[in-house]
């Protein structure tokens, strides 16, 4: 594992001030050579026109190694006393995040670097978190950087490493899931199990365990996480915390400190950011991917989709962590979740949320309502339904555009429902409704007993109402007529001029016979 560490010479002095009294000081870079693993290498991205830092040498470590002890320490003499150990003052985390709350992300980059030394490095997973870098390189402070490997990410990602690395001239420290773990996992349950039962395990051996490893040689970590990234499970994280999952140096829990700098940036701050820094991006996110992880469980979103609708598409919203961020998630939110992490609700099934779709226009089915209308085979006029979850952001995102379908559709013979397929209900919509992640939507079509599925994550109005006049098979409906406000006409005008059509042209071909046996009898 190798480790990249950018010294420059300062001064006594320069190094025992506080960040913001070192910029604008003069700094001079050194080359050392290499040392075992290790590259003490220049640092050239920060030109000295735009700022200029002082750094300072220190000695650095490996992310697993063991702390240096000294037993060189003898007593001269019996009658000589030890000397009393000062007991370690504890830092006050919560009253530390309240203090750096609007404290700017370069701010808590450069207090944690300062706080932590060597025995703090940023995780890096090859999105657009290489701001941590930035940050950290514009302090001034050597710093350390890991990644995970899972073995599954996109080329691209692995070539952005690899600029990163040479942009910074730095060696990221590369973390590898148990070789024998995942020939296990894939011996038994194939390449993708994680499509069919959930993506925990997978991310458990390729993702969770890896870090774990990491974190032990660790006492502190820096993550790239925003609260605006995940529904339901970043929306409070605090710029700095005790880790409250995993274990540091130390040992036991509370031994590891978390660093989120970023915590309180929009992410359109930040691309402005990398872009104002001349900072190299992914070449993923060019074509459409805003959250980035391994490959066979990360896509591109549409317009208007939140970036983590990218990962785990086929689960549910409150479900979007692999485990890296566990500790995110709120005991009542760890409630509505089933152990392969697809959701599910309170033990009673049902979670103590507001509905939504509600409307005159929607019909709230039942169990037995929906299983009434999945068994007819001639259903005297077709039916779209939503299988959602309250609690679901996905299904709060739609609901204004699917309640105005409703009221577009009403009268039209076209009915509107919804029903409730989380908690108790989640097994039989799995098995039975095609439910693959919230919001599904169903039509169940005039003269057939099978469902068809919504195929996109276009939930505007337009692209549903084309999705129901495509299938519904209604011609003498009024499909999108606004509710008998007067766009049904237009269908009747359009029928009128066809038939039109159709008499003058069996008119004007009678007339052709005529004229013809006219002029064979002249």
């Amino acid at each position: 594992m190798a480790l990249a560490v950018t010294t420059t010479s300062s001064s006594s002095a320069a190094a025992s001030s506080c960040f913001f009294s070192r910029l604008g000081s003069s700094s001079s870079d050194t080359k050392a050579p290499q040392i075992g693993s290790f590259r003490f290498s220049e640092r050239p991205h920060v030109s000295s026109g735009v700022v200029n830092l002082t750094q300072r040498r220190t000695a650095v470590r490996p992310l697993n190694a063991e702390p240096q002890r000294s037993d060189s320490v003898v007593p001269r003499a019996a009658t000589i006393v030890a000397p009393e150990v000062a007991e370690k003052e504890e830092e006050d985390y919560e009253q530390l995040a309240k203090d750096l709350e609007n404290a700017s992300p370069l701010e808590i980059m450069d207090k944690a670097l300062e706080k932590f030394g060597n025995d703090i490095a940023i995780a890096f997973s090859g999105a657009e978190d290489v701001a941590l870098i930035e940050y950290a390189h514009l302090t001034g402070r050597p710093y350390r950087v890991f990644s995970l490997d899972t073995g599954r990410l996109n080329p691209e990602t692995y070539k952005f490493f690899d600029a990163v690395e040479k942009h910074y001239g730095i060696h990221i420290e590369y973390m590898f899931p148990d070789a024998v773990e995942v020939q296990a996992l894939v011996r038994t349950k194939g390449l993708f199990s994680f499509y069919e039962d959930g993506h925990q395990e997978c991310c458990r051996v390729r993702k969770v365990r890896p870090l774990r490893r990491a974190l032990k040689g660790l006492r502190a970590w820096i993550t790239g996480q925003r609260k605006d990234q995940s529904p339901g499970t970043r929306s409070e994280i605090p710029v700095v915390q005790v880790d409250p999952v995993f274990e540091g140096l130390d040992g036991g829990i509370g031994s590891l400190v978390k660093w989120n700098p970023v915590a309180n940036v929009d992410g359109l701050d930040i691309w402005n950011f990398l872009r104002t820094m001349d900072v190299p991006v992914n070449s993923l996110h060019s074509q459409g991917y805003v959250s980035i992880g391994c490959e066979p469980c990360t896509r591109p979103v549409l317009p208007g989709q939140h970036e983590r609708e990218g990962r785990w598409w086929w689960e549910d919203a409150q479900a979007k962590e692999c485990g890296l961020h566990k500790g995110n998630l709120k005991q009542e939110d760890t409630a509505q979740h089933n152990g392969n992490g697809n959701g599910a609700a309170h033990a009673n099934g049902s979670a103590i949320v507001t509905d939504i779709f509600n409307t005159q226009n929607v019909v709230s089915l039942s169990r037995t309502g929906i299983e009434n209308l999945a068994k007819l085979e001639n259903r005297k006029e077709p039916w779209l339904v939503v299988l959602y979850a309250p609690w679901c952001r996905f299904c709060q995102a739609m609901e204004e555009s699917y309640v105005d379908l409703a009221n577009k559709l009403a009268g039209s013979g076209v009915k509107v429902g919804k029903f409730r397929a989380d908690g108790e209900q989640k097994e039989y919509a799995k098995s039975e409704l095609e439910l693959g992640s919230f919001p599904t939507i169903l039509l169940f079509p005039k003269h057939s007993s099978r469902p068809i599925k919504y195929p996109s994550e276009k939930r505007d109005v337009d692209s549903l109402m084309a999705f129901v006049n495509v299938l519904s098979g209604d011609g003498d409906n009024n499909v999108g007529g606004g509710g008998g406000d007067g766009g049904g006409g237009d269908g009747g005008v359009a029928m009128v001029m066809v038939m039109v059509v159709v008499v003058v042209t069996m008119v004007v071909a009678a007339t052709v016979v005529v004229v013809v046996r006219e002029g064979r009898r002249w």
